[in-house]
């Protein structure tokens, strides 16, 4: 048994070993039956991941694996699963509040430590891991993608014919939002910019058919302030050149960069288009609600000094075989899966060139799923909520916009919500549907209270003084560690999340069978302290005792809980 799962149980002693009922794993149904779940001794240091918890949720509705850590009793009497995401909740602050946190224990019994994602990781890849799952792959499939996306290729030319282009209406594996960059993958990517002077992208006017997809790729010269726009281009889903201007740069050029730039002396003669006149042009075609397709987008918006949002970035799309630190070059993805050379003309690059092959590439992807490109593997992966309908289930989706847009299948029922009383409501509502299966809701508000918290430099860096104190002061003896600072204002949030797990359980029907996921503890401080140390910012308090409070954060925040229950 894990440590983290020795001091939870230690902290609900009292409760009736589920093991005391084995033998009614024999019971055959009838009308006193009923489902019911044991879970199994854990071994020796080990722990849950995101994907036992999700893969219960699969074997209990469709086809999916038996778990190894838990039996289900009667499964076939479960008439649907109710998957609830707490972020911010783990072990720690659990173990600390559980009287606050009653309902929790009295619908679900003792939890079980699930190891999180890297806090490296933001909430996004967190929900990814609940609401997608590794489907087998038919065989020789992705072999069978890769010919056929290059055989496309070629056919289209050096441009996209409209034979080619994909149907964004199309039944898609996901939709084309699962692909643009989560906030943290903006953030760490260097897409955000607090600079005065860059404009943004604005709505879309009222009554106006913006467009959904835009491939973008500038030029840049060197002058005496550095790379500033040369040539900015943009092409549309057809491959149909929109916008295509040569730049004037505000100051002296001292290198045209033209071995990279494909720009010449000759060619900016007589130009006089500023930055600001293609910037018009620009946010013209281009409104917030538009998908910006690009190789390593943050150097062409910082030369454009436009701040934009929602992008798709091939450099990250296709991810490097040494791992996030890396990218992979556009001319070598274009010649692994266009199957042609681009940027080989030894007069440069060409921004039109460029666009169209980043364009491809976003679609081949949209098109075969998140797996096309990776390492050849007979397993595939899928939204749950597709699994589910494959099997015959329906779903109720309840969560924010970004989310159900992202996650819902073409049969599932796609409920945004702007609060956790919002979504309650949604969720107690769907849970009396005969006709639904699997409701997916999430609480929020713990994780906006810490990302408030972490915001406040003010109360950071008071935080961080208390945790450096907890952490060096001397001993006689135990672990020295972080205790959480429960404010009232954290007390009162944390007895509401437990008012709405008793209310929503209490909405169930019988057998229905309730997950309750905590993902990360506090990784908005964790983020914080690491971005603090990645910038060497100049603070009160020595690095190292920085690193060491950001260790005991991460690893605090890195074991979160599982709660299963059955309502009876």
């Amino acid at each position: 048994m894990s440590s983290t799962d020795a001091e939870i149980e230690r902290g609900n002693e009292g409760k009736t070993d589920a093991n005391s009922n084995a033998k009614a794993f024999f019971d055959v149904y009838g009308p006193e039956a009923r489902a019911d779940i044991v879970l199994k001794e854990t071994e020796a240091n080990s722990t849950l991941n995101l994907q036992d918890v999700q893969g219960l949720a699969t074997w209990v509705l469709a086809e999916g694996f038996m778990p190894s850590w838990v039996f289900i009793k009667n499964k076939p009497l479960i008439p649907k699963v109710v998957m609830l995401y707490i972020p911010g909740l783990d072990a720690g602050l659990y173990l600390s509040q559980s009287k606050l946190l009653k309902s929790f224990k009295e619908c679900c019994g003792i939890p079980r430590a699930v190891l999180a994602l890297s806090c490296a990781a933001d909430g996004m890849h967190t929900i990814d891991a609940l609401l997608t799952c590794k489907v087998k792959r038919k065989r020789d499939e992705a072999e069978h993608i890769q010919k056929k996306a290059a055989r496309i290729s070629q056919q289209a030319g050096t441009s996209l014919s409209n034979a080619s282009v994909l149907d964004l209406k199309d039944d898609l594996p996901f939709p084309v939002t699962y692909y643009t960059l989560t906030a943290k993958q903006l953030e760490d990517n260097g897409y955000c910019h607090k600079d005065p002077e860059f404009l943004s992208t604005l709505p879309a006017p009222s009554g106006t058919p913006g467009h959904e997809i835009l491939a973008l790729d500038c030029e840049m010269c060197i002058t005496r302030k550095g790379f500033e726009l040369t040539r900015v281009t943009l092409v549309d889903i057809t491959g149909q050149v929109l916008l295509d201007k040569l730049v004037k740069p505000a100051n002296a050029i001292t290198d045209y960069n033209t071995r990279y730039s494909g720009i010449t002396h000759e060619m900016l003669e007589g130009v006089t288009t500023t930055l600001a006149d293609v910037q018009e042009d620009f946010l013209r075609l281009v409104h917030k609600e538009t998908i910006l397709v690009g190789h390593s987008l943050e150097n062409d918006l910082l030369a454009l000094k436009i701040h934009h949002d929602l992008v798709i970035d091939t450099a990250i799309l296709y991810r490097h075989p040494r791992g996030q630190s890396y990218k992979t070059a556009l001319r070598v993805l274009t010649r692994k899966f266009l199957s042609r050379e681009i940027q080989d003309s030894g007069n440069g690059h060409d921004s039109v060139e460029d666009a169209r092959a980043t364009l491809e590439l976003a679609l081949l992807k949209i098109r075969h799923g998140p797996s096309f490109g990776m390492p050849s593997s007979t397993l595939a992966r899928k939204k749950l909520l597709t699994v589910l309908s494959d099997s015959g289930k329906t779903s109720s989706l309840i969560d924010n916009f970004s989310i159900v847009k992202r996650y819902a299948s073409e049969l599932s029922n796609a409920i945004p919500v702007s609060s956790d009383d919002e979504a309650l409501l949604k969720a107690r509502k769907e849970v009396k549907n005969d006709r639904v299966h699997f409701i997916w809701t999430q609480f929020t508000e713990l994780f906006s209270y810490f990302k408030k918290q972490a915001d406040n430099d003010e109360k950071l860096n008071t935080s961080i003084a208390e945790m450096i104190a907890l952490l060096t002061c001397s001993k006689p003896t135990g672990r020295k560690s972080i205790a959480y600072n429960v404010t009232s204002e954290l007390r009162d949030i944390l007895k509401r999340i437990d008012n709405r797990v008793k209310s929503l359980y209490s909405s169930l029907p019988s057998n229905a069978m309730l997950v309750i996921c905590t993902g990360h503890g506090d990784i908005a401080v964790v983020q914080k302290l690491r971005k603090m140390l990645s910038e060497q910012r100049e603070t009160a308090h020595c690095r190292e005792k920085i690193v060491k409070v950001l260790e005991e954060l991460q690893a605090q925040a890195e074991v979160g809980l599982c709660f299963l229950g059955i309502k009876h």
